[in-house]
């Protein structure tokens, strides 16, 4: 399996940019609370920008509203673990 690395200093992938889009995250800063990519040296964020286009966000309308877009959870681990991508940066 080839991995695509979009964030070096935090060893984020395509995929997991991917599956944090799946999940609600529209933008680079959505993206980053994910994740932590683009948060260190900020190479990739237009990176991550373009990613992000490729693809139609499934809550856009409601992010370009203003309204929150992610689940509003006690903490992002449990958000990872209620997702499934918990212990996915471990993985890649």
């Amino acid at each position: 399996m080839t991995r695509v690395y979009v964030c070096n200093c935090f060893g984020v992938t395509e995929a997991q940019v991917a599956k944090h889009a799946e999940g609600g995250a529209c933008t680079p800063r959505q993206i980053a609370s994910a994740c932590k990519a683009g948060t260190d040296c900020g190479s990739c964020v237009r990176r991550i920008q373009a990613l992000l286009g490729r693809g139609a966000c499934p809550r856009r309308e409601l992010a370009d509203q203003g309204e929150p877009v992610l689940a509003e959870v006690a903490g992002l681990s449990e958000l990872a673990e209620l997702t499934g991508l918990a212990g996915l940066e471990d993985a890649a």
